[in-house]
């Protein structure tokens, strides 16, 4: 892979993580439909440490609030019920499924996951699910409602985004709002709740590229290239994104989400895309 096609996926990649139609299936099928070879799941896994570089940036006060308010809450339990430390509690607790999960299935993640039939059917289905959310959702719920209960089922809701075409933000948003978030508390708790994850699977693949272990096919300056563009990128997208919400639905990610995945199970049916 050579710069310019670095650059390009990482630009895919910063306007596709935090919108919820699938940043992974989108790093699939762009390849497939333009004839380059997959960057793989390690060249994915790296490059999403810039998008989440991005969120740390962009939410480093409400970050910085909810580290300092957990750690002073371990030793003073006045604060145990300060939002803030509930918040701490909610991003560990939602993070171990999909730490779990992603260790024990990492090799097919690598490998039989990576599928068109299987990212143009999941595009589409969890389109609908989105859509359904979106429209069932009381919508009365704020970040600061949020419960033990409500960020363990989303944390499980992340889980299924180990598989591409599901979108981390799509199924987790897609919880939020089943559970009865507003959109926009929705969308933040989602990116937030993606920095653990994302950076623990980020840095692991990193490792095992810088040790030997994992062959990632690109020269590493490239990939460095494409994690700055995905930066850059994912900053501009994650303001943008929140305040579109603050008026808009979902029904636009939807239908895309649907126009989407039925031309990826089309043109991979004709022969004319493949992995």
């Amino acid at each position: 892979m050579d710069l310019f096609q670095s650059i390009i996926l990482g630009f895919l990649q910063g306007i596709t993580e935090f919108l919820p139609i699938s940043s992974s299936g989108h790093l699939l099928i762009f390849p497939a439909i333009v004839g380059w070879d997959d960057p793989g799941a390690a060249f994915t896994a790296v490059i999403q440490l810039g998008t989440e570089a991005a969120v740390l940036i962009y939410f480093r006060k409400d970050l910085w609030k909810i580290t300092t308010t957990w750690l002073r809450s371990l030793r003073e339990p006045a604060l145990r019920k300060d939002v803030n430390a509930r918040m701490g509690w909610y991003l560990i607790a939602a993070t171990i499924p999909i730490s779990i999960l992603g260790l024990a299935f990492s090799n097919q993640i690598e490998t039989a996951a990576r599928n068109l039939w299987l990212v143009g059917t999941m595009l589409i289905v969890f389109g609908i699910v989105l859509g359904v959310a979106d429209s069932i959702g009381s919508r009365r719920r704020h970040v600061e409602n949020l419960s033990m209960r409500d960020g363990i089922l989303i944390g499980f809701a992340q889980s299924l985004a180990l598989i591409p075409g599901v979108s981390r933000s799509g199924a987790t948003i897609s919880a939020g709002l089943f559970l009865g978030l507003e959109r926009a508390a929705a969308a933040r708790f989602s990116f937030l709740l993606a920095i653990p994850a994302v950076v623990l699977s980020g840095f692991y693949e990193l490792t095992k590229i810088l040790s030997g272990e994992q062959a990632v096919g690109v020269p590493l300056v490239n990939v460095a290239v494409a994690t700055l563009v995905a930066f850059v990128t994912g900053y501009a997208v994650i303001a943008w994104f929140l305040r579109y919400l603050s008026n808009n639905s979902f029904a636009i990610f939807v239908g895309y989400r649907l126009l989407l995945g039925s031309g990826v199970l089309i043109l991979t049916a004709a022969g004319l895309i493949s992995t």
